[in-house]
């Protein structure tokens, strides 16, 4: 893998550099205070915009920037029209569009697909202020405002819809966003090196059209366009046979000679020479295949109507995600192909030290007066420190966005950063509330060795078992915390992303430097289930590494004189879990004393692996065929309703749906009032609604009874019929 050339060498030097603007421009009066006449390009968000390094659009912006362009931000257009589009005029260059830190269904829809009453990346919380599929409707509207303008797709959301995918708010296979939105071209994961490149030659006044060799990028093209006569086109289904498996040919069997045409006509046998290559010989060629090779995905058409063909395509575009091996993919789309390049190379460290060292004004634009951001409220006073993860949770989005290789910045870096929030960030008393990313302890963790990690096609560094490459060594991330304390001024310095425990166990010193020093009373850690068979569709490691954290976490508590709770995460109805799972899981919940006040239902993102398992009911972890593993999900309201109450067995709102379900399955053991139970016999009026009781007193006329036993319900009652003693509650459905 070449290495590319540096971020930020193609920036203008010394006086050169056009100064940076205290904000960028949300308005035609900003950019005439700036001496401007119009943008070279414009970025589209849905979210507030926040000049801050957490927030994408602000971190494109100001490397745009840097880069000696000028830009402005269009937030939260109104999309019921062009007008908005124009409200900084037509850009020089392009558009670039994002639904903004979040996808935009995830942002406004619960897992129970009902519309959320907030959004966090809002002034004010204010709902609805961004559109379904927000990335689709922004282009079209962006090109309606001007039509011969370029138009850039990028963000989480384009990320994760850049081929055919599974939606699970329409419950349908849908295209790429690329036939949606009319888009020139995507920009997918984290994309500063191709957004640096494209802008630079399409200033050089190159077409779009002819730009289809950066790295990181997705655009359509005429049917079996290649770009070049001599590259090869492979099929993945020869590739993870998808069917039934062939056996291939032996390289060292005797082929047999034709008859000759006189003699006795029997056949001689011939052996073929076999050349013995060399490792180097073997891999150099390969390399050399592989990059001018490209993989054909069933097209969207297959994907759609056959399910197996849909967790084929998940599987063989999971293998092809490792940037130093993956090669092209290309999906057919009707007349039309959707081509993707491989991966973009991750930056390196001084490029991430450059990205977030850029002169951010770090507050949200003076255009939201005093109202609260609730984002902002809460990475204000923390700081980003790594990006990727290499944990490959199938239920994530996180490593088909960022990817697998951890991309870290700097010691000094990070520290310059907590100073800027000390000097200049609004209300900092002294604590910072984090140091981390996606995970809190992969800060510069990496493969031993740069080859394999080239060479490597596992989908997880850690899982099933912590991979024997992969380098545990946390010294540094103990060094930075030592450092970060020391800083004047610094009073406090909190963890709050979720501690990797598998990995963590494997450093006892850094679970005490972080037990005696970072944590607040309570630290968060994802377990995510209790049981086995759930936990090898999620990638997740089994109880027994929580099980050894939760040793060291209680000794080095106990040391420090410190009074402290490992607070654990758990997933409801993901792929692969039955009603035996979740009451397993509340069964341990209750064992060790938990009773969770906010729990999570799965909710299918486009192109996770459990999402390919929700869909297809296939599982894309191991090779996919008509009679390969059967992965049960639930999908109906009734059964994900179900599994949450598992989770929150002790509020009497859930108690009915639990113990229908524990008599369905034969565990009414389960139900009264010893120390193993999980719900009582009787209602009470903390049920909510008409409790057990106040229904008694209706019947009798004021007089209580001490209690009602439960029994198992007969049959259902009909909807406002006065209920029988002994008949279940009823339940309403959807989100408590």
């Amino acid at each position: 893998m070449q290495a590319p050339k540096n971020l930020f060498s193609s920036a203008p030097k010394g006086a050169a550099k056009p100064a940076p603007a205290p904000f960028l421009p949300m308005s035609r009066e900003e950019m005439s205070k700036l001496g401007w006449d119009s943008c070279d390009i414009i970025l589209i968000t849905g979210d507030a915009y926040i000049d801050h390094p957490s927030f994408g659009m602000a971190l494109v912006g100001r490397v745009l920037e840097a880069q000696g362009y000028r830009v402005g931000i269009i937030s939260q257009p109104d999309w019921l029209s062009a007008e908005g589009f124009r409200a900084l005029g037509k850009p020089n260059l392009y558009f670039g569009i994002t639904s903004g830190n979040m996808d935009s269904m995830v942002n406004r829809y619960t897992a129970d697909r009902k519309i959320r009453s907030d959004d966090a990346y809002t002034a004010g919380g204010e709902p609805n202020k961004r559109p379904d599929r927000a990335v689709t409707v922004y282009a079209q509207r962006a090109r309606e405002a001007y039509p011969d303008t370029v138009i850039v797709i990028g963000s989480i959301e384009a990320s994760l819809r850049r081929i055919a995918h599974y939606d699970y708010w329409s419950d349908t296979v849908k295209r790429s966003v690329l036939p949606d939105s009319k888009a020139d071209i995507l920009l997918f994961g984290n994309a500063e090196r191709a957004l640096v490149d494209l802008t630079h030659r399409l200033a050089a006044g190159e077409s779009v059209k002819n730009i289809r060799d950066l790295r990181g990028t997705s655009f359509m093209v005429p049917r079996g366009w290649k770009p070049a006569e001599d590259w090869s086109e492979v099929n993945s289904t020869r590739i993870d046979v998808p069917g039934k498996i062939e056996p291939h040919p032996d390289p060292y069997e005797m082929k047999m000679k034709e008859p000759e045409a006189c003699g006795t006509g029997e056949a001689k046998p011939e052996v073929q020479p076999i050349r013995i290559m060399s490792r180097e010989e073997r891999q150099a060629q390969m390399k050399e295949l592989r990059e001018k090779s490209v993989v054909r995905l069933p097209s969207y058409e297959q994907v759609k109507a056959d399910p197996v063909m849909y967790a084929h395509t998940s599987r063989v575009f999971h293998l092809e995600s490792n940037p130093g091996n993956a090669r092209a993919l290309v999906q057919a789309h009707g007349e039309r192909d959707v081509w993707l390049t491989p991966p973009p190379i991750p930056l390196e460290m001084d490029e991430m030290d450059g990205v977030y060292d850029l002169p951010y004004a770090r507050a949200p634009h003076p255009a939201y007066g005093k109202a609260k951001i609730p984002a902002w409220d809460m990475i204000r006073f923390s700081v980003n420190i790594m990006r990727g993860c290499f944990g490959g949770c199938t239920f994530c989005s996180i490593t088909e966005h960022e990817g697998r290789i951890i991309q870290s910045r700097s010691e000094p870096s990070i520290l310059r950063e907590i100073e800027l929030i000390r000097d200049k960030t609004k209300g900092f008393t002294g604590t910072i509330s984090d140091l981390g990313g996606p995970t809190a302890n992969m800060y510069r963790l990496a493969c031993k060795d740069k080859k394999i990690e080239e060479s490597c096609r596992r989908l997880s560094c850690v899982y099933p078992t912590i991979c024997s490459n992969l380098g545990t060594d946390h010294s540094k991330l103990i060094s930075l915390y030592r450092k970060a304390r020391e800083i004047p001024g610094v009073k406090k310095i909190l963890i709050t992303s979720g501690v990797r425990y598998d990995l963590a166990v494997r450093s006892p010193e850094y679970v005490k430097e972080l037990v005696t020093h970072h944590v607040s009373g309570l630290l968060k850690i994802a377990p995510e289930h209790s049981e086995e068979g759930t936990l090898s569709k999620m990638m997740k490691p089994g109880m027994g590494s929580y099980d050894r954290f939760k040793e060291l976490f209680d000794k080095y508590s106990k040391e420090a004189g410190k009074e402290q709770y490992l607070i654990p995460y758990f997933i409801a109805a993901h792929p692969g879990c039955t009603d035996e799972d979740m009451l397993n899981l509340a069964i341990w919940l209750k064992k060790n004393n938990f009773k969770l006040d906010q729990v999570q239902t799965f909710t299918p993102t486009p192109m996770a692996m459990a999402t390919t398992m929700y869909h297809t009911r296939k599982n894309p972890l191991h090779k996919v065929t008509e009679d390969s593993e059967v992965v049960e999900t639930a999908r109906s309201g009734k059964i994900r309703t179900l599994h949450k109450a598992f989770l929150r067995f002790h509020d009497p709102a859930n108690w009915p749906i639990l113990r229908e379900a524990l008599a369905r399955m034969g565990r009414t053991d389960l139900i009264g009032s010893g120390d193993q139970c999980l719900v009582p016999r009787w209602e009470t009026a903390a049920s909510g609604g008409m409790a057990a009781g106040q229904r008694q007193k209706q019947a009798t006329g004021g007089k209580m009874e001490r209690s009602i036993p439960y029994a198992p319900p007969r049959k259902p009652t009909a909807p406002g019929r006065p209920m029988r003693r002994g008949t279940q509650l009823p339940v309403k459905s959807g989100r408590k």
